[in-house]
């Protein structure tokens, strides 16, 4: 029996080596069609709940795999779902597909030229996020699987579209996904997303358990004054005046009334508009901005406070306003069981020394709303060329990352799915 028992781990153990091995040729061979799909995203981005060619291309790309598709869902979303070889539990992997109202000016040869409409504003539209990246790993991953199906279980791929927000009046996202019963039929047991960044080095990743992005809301401030001559502004109510007191006043939230040796919390103005012309002092203004928050309990102070020093600080400029808040998304939760169980996948794809834990970060993602769900895991995969001198934040028209990191995102979803699979 002893004998039989040492054949038989020896026999798993050369068919798990076999198994690998055909893995890692296959994540190997499928980098230059991972690079090709990524350029033509970039040269073709569409903006949240939008994203029509961009799913159209994912849905045929999916369909020849031969694997089960599902379109349409929160809008433009794609699902793929794809059986192992044998029974076992469903892991979902999540890829976000929308671009930003953002005009691109690097030297990219395959830079974006598309231009739009947004909210009124004429812009070009960039994936100045790496949306792009995800989209075109993901597809790498689900060849991969398809081909190689050696795994225990079910992946469920989420193609999901407007991570950045819905238009306005429109529902979308990872919210709309789930709402829309994404995680169920088959029952998702654990999900796994990543973010390129260009502020991280190619070949590595970070992590961090617990709370890893922030809690997220925009707002929206009207003010309302009254409309009279340049040259005569004690006719009327100045809104401008008043909607810079607001602007001034909120940031006083974050440096006085905010315990911030708590959790950080950050209040930004990304947009002030009023007025036309140089000599009259218009009726109204527009402030919208963003909130982002790591403690539930302060986040509920701060929109306390917003409300109540909007309406007041107008009011002593003889001036009206009003504040919307939007919900927003929730913190990004890493799973702290599921985090410390797939840590060795993670340093199995990069190397020990290329995988490093982080401390939480004030950018948002909607993918919580799938970790409120079911235990997740979030991570970051670099995207900084090793000889670049400048890493050109996200959202921002110079944004850039080196096609090179993307070979890491495919190996790294395949060794977490068949860690977690077959574990």
């Amino acid at each position: 029996m002893k004998k039989l028992l040492i054949l038989i781990c020896i026999a798993v153990a050369a068919n798990t080596v076999q198994a690998q091995s055909n893995y890692d040729a296959a994540i190997n061979s499928i980098e230059d069609k991972v690079i090709e799909w990524r350029h033509y995203f970039h040269q073709n981005p569409e903006l949240s709940n939008r994203e029509f060619n961009t799913a159209k291309k994912i849905e045929e790309h999916l369909r020849s795999l031969g694997m089960e598709v599902q379109t349409g869902v929160a809008f433009t979303g794609v699902i793929g779902i794809l059986k192992g070889n044998r029974p076992g539990k469903v892991l979902a992997l999540r890829a976000d597909i929308d671009a930003l109202p953002v005009t691109e000016r690097n030297d990219l040869a395959f830079k974006s030229n598309v231009t739009t409409t947004f909210r009124g504003v004429e812009t070009g539209v960039m994936h100045a996020c790496g949306h792009d990246t995800h989209i075109a790993i993901l597809m790498g991953v689900a060849e991969i699987f398809a081909q190689n199906n050696d795994f225990a279980g079910t992946i469920k791929f989420i193609f999901q579209p407007a991570e950045e927000g819905a238009p306005p009046g429109e529902e979308g996202g990872a919210k709309l996904m789930v709402k829309e019963g994404v995680l169920i039929n088959p029952d998702v047991d654990a999900i796994f997303g990543l973010h390129i960044t260009s502020m991280q080095p190619i070949g590595t990743l970070a992590y961090k358990p617990g709370g890893i992005l922030a809690a997220s809301q925009s707002f929206e401030i009207e003010v309302k004054g009254k409309q009279t001559h340049g040259s005569m502004p004690w006719g009327g109510v100045d809104p401008i005046m008043a909607a810079v007191k607001i602007i001034d006043g909120l940031q006083t939230i974050i440096s006085r009334e905010a315990p911030l040796t708590t959790e950080a919390a950050v209040l930004s103005i990304g947009k002030f508009t009023s007025g036309v012309r140089s000599n009259i002092i218009p009726e109204s203004a527009q402030i919208v901005g963003t909130l982002r928050t790591l403690d539930k309990n302060m986040q509920k102070q701060i929109n306390k406070r917003m409300k109540e020093m909007v309406p007041a600080i107008a009011k002593a400029y003889r001036a009206e306003a009003t504040i919307t808040i939007a919900e927003g998304y929730p913190i990004t939760y890493n799973d702290p069981a599921l985090t410390a169980q797939m840590l060795p996948s993670l340093k199995a794809a990069a190397g020990d020394a290329r995988v490093f834990e982080i401390k939480a970060i004030t950018g948002a993602e909607d993918f919580s709303f799938f970790a409120q769900e079911v235990p997740g895991l979030y991570f970051f995969l670099g995207g900084k060329s090793l000889d670049s001198t400048e890493a050109y934040p996200h959202h921002t028209p110079d944004f850039k990352v080196d096609d090179a990191g993307m070979k890491l995102g495919v190996k790294t979803f395949v060794q977490l799915t068949l860690d977690y699979l077959n574990n």
